[in-house]
């Protein structure tokens, strides 16, 4: 028999739920996320929570209980309240979590964000944002400053190491005691206090912050797991890659108290080197990374992929030669595609052993959702026609933060969510990924999807990565353009590129544009292809 997911996950958090809400009086508390922690913190306070693999530091359940609850006492005592915003910045260290949780205790909006922007970035970020309380590294101080001077916002800065006049070590030491005996959090509506405040592009490539609420994430985490039969401690030890400012990185600050596993991040960066030497130290059994970094970690670390009895792969497009890959090297079929989106709290689909290769899986129970035309909004009916999916339900987001115009776009007059991303599903409603909306090319008013024209060059033996753009053309619209990175030790020629392209697609999809050959493709912070850079490429490089 196949194996195939259970509702395992859903009867424990079920289990957790009633449990704070025997405690507590209040049903809607098995929505509150941190009330859910701070019960499942309690509950085993000598578990293993966190190690970080860069310092060897570990922490257990009971020391991250006190500091976050001293860290919430005293940020109470600041005057933060519910609805307040906190912004995180910082690599993965085992301080990260303690602001991380006192927020989700308290109500307050918690901001991670990425400590490598510039001032420029930030000073937007701060505008749209509005932080009350920043928590950084010593080393971004002066950034930190001058983009709160020119975002005329008022915020407390507290950091991590012990480099400056406010530091966390401080602000937890500031609590009274009587209060961090006494503390409860805050009392609360978890299907409307938000809990992440999350940078995305959303479906326009406009940086913005969608608004997650408790209830969102309480609801969309579990579904994750949904492949696992055993709780608590689905595995002993997951292993954080994605940066701290990934919400994914944040999925798992909440989730690994409740579940009880312990986490093992670090606070150096992930190079092949470092993440072979962790795999082989702690055998980790679970990891969620993005195929970009999952591609160079599994042709460079040196280390036995055994350990991991479930591998979750997302945040870009998946080939299916790199799921075969980690299947070989894990020597297990719990290799999944996870496709997930900021806006819909996580994943957007369940996939298990039944899912056929190359589909992302089936509908989350999460959602109501459907596939539309987008230019005609017209409801897509029939089997392996492309539509744009649109989600509706519990776990879909609240709109983005003090950005009223842009949410009103996102979604329909009767409040479906538009994803922005073309997929297809078969007669047995499995889901197939095709392209990013506003990625399609269009010539001669047919479409291209860059993916497809990328996924046949790939397949040329001497091609190591390619990314597909266009450039503007008046007469057609847009000129096809493949970006190639080849293999080392190889020289493929443009006219095989070109040449595999015709013989394998209709001729609206040839490389009328040219082929431009570069050491490396530009990627954004989140691991991903940037377009907008690679259309400047396109534009500015000698194309063959």
């Amino acid at each position: 028999m196949v194996k195939r997911g259970n509702d395992a996950v859903h009867w424990y958090m079920t289990e957790v739920g009633a449990r704070v809400v025997a405690k507590t009086g209040i049903p809607s508390d098995r929505h509150h996320l941190g009330k859910l922690m701070l019960h499942s913190l309690q509950d085993d306070p000598d578990f293993i929570l966190q190690i970080d693999g860069a310092t060897g530091e570990s922490e257990t359940f009971g020391s991250a209980l006190d500091r976050s609850i001293r860290c919430a006492v005293s940020l109470t005592n600041m005057g933060l309240k519910k609805g307040d915003v906190m912004v995180l910045m910082g690599p993965n260290h085992i301080d990260y979590c303690i602001p991380h949780t006192a927020g989700l205790f308290l109500g307050i909006m918690v901001a991670s964000v990425d400590a490598t922007l510039c001032v420029s970035e930030l000073e937007q970020l701060f505008e749209t944002n509005r932080p009350k309380i920043i928590f950084g590294q010593s080393t971004k101080l002066a950034h930190i400053n001058e983009a709160l001077s020119l975002s005329k916002v008022d915020a407390k800065i507290v950091t991590f190491d012990n480099d400056s006049d406010s530091t966390l070590a401080q602000l937890l030491g500031d609590a009274d005691e009587a209060s961090v005996k006494n503390f409860q959090p805050t009392d609360f509506d978890p299907s409307s206090t938000i809990a992440f405040l999350t940078s995305t592009s959303g479906t326009t490539g406009i940086p913005k912050t969608a608004m997650i609420t408790h209830e969102n994430l309480a609801i969309s985490l579990p579904y994750i797991w949904k492949t696992m039969s055993d709780f608590p401690s689905p595995v002993k030890i997951a292993f954080v890659v994605s940066p701290a400012q990934w919400i994914t990185t944040g999925f798992n600050y909440i989730i690994a108290p409740v579940f009880k596993f312990t986490r093992l991040q670090t606070s150096a960066p992930v190079t092949p080197d470092h993440f072979g030497d962790l795999v082989d130290k702690y055998r980790p059994g679970y990891i969620l990374c993005n195929p970009v970094l999952m591609k160079t970690l599994a042709e460079q670390a040196k280390c036995d992929f055994t350990c991991f009895k479930l591998m979750t792969l997302g945040g870009s497009f998946v080939p299916q030669e790199l799921v075969d890959k980690m299947k070989k090297l894990t020597q297990s079929e719990n290799v999944f595609v996870m496709y997930g989106m900021s806006e819909l709290s996580g994943t957007a689909f369940f996939n298990d052993c039944t899912v056929p290769s190359g589909s992302c899986g089936k509908p989350a129970g999460s959602f109501d959702c459907k596939l539309v035309d987008p230019e005609t909004n017209e409801e897509v009916t029939e089997p392996h026609v492309p539509g744009e999916l649109w989600f509706k339900g519990p776990a879909v987001f609240k709109g983005y933060h003090n950005n009223p115009e842009v949410t009103r776009e996102t979604f329909s007059d009767d409040g479906w969510f538009r994803c922005g991303d073309i997929f297809y599903r078969d007669e047995s409603w499995n889901v197939y990924f095709v392209e990013r909306y506003k990625s399609l090319l269009k010539y001669n008013n047919h479409q291209v999807s860059p993916l497809e024209v990328e996924m046949i060059i790939m397949k040329h033996p001497g091609v190591s990565q390619v990314a597909v753009t266009g450039i503007p053309d008046r007469e057609s619209g847009d000129l096809v353009v493949a970006c190639v990175v080849p293999k080392p030790g190889c020289n493929p020629t443009a006219q095989e590129i070109k040449d595999l392209v015709k013989e394998n697609l209709t001729e609206t999809k040839h490389l009328r544009g040219g082929v431009i050959f570069i050491k490396s493709l530009p990627i954004t912070s989140a691991s991903k292809i940037n377009r907008q850079k690679l259309k400047e490429l396109a534009l500015t490089m000698p194309r063959e």
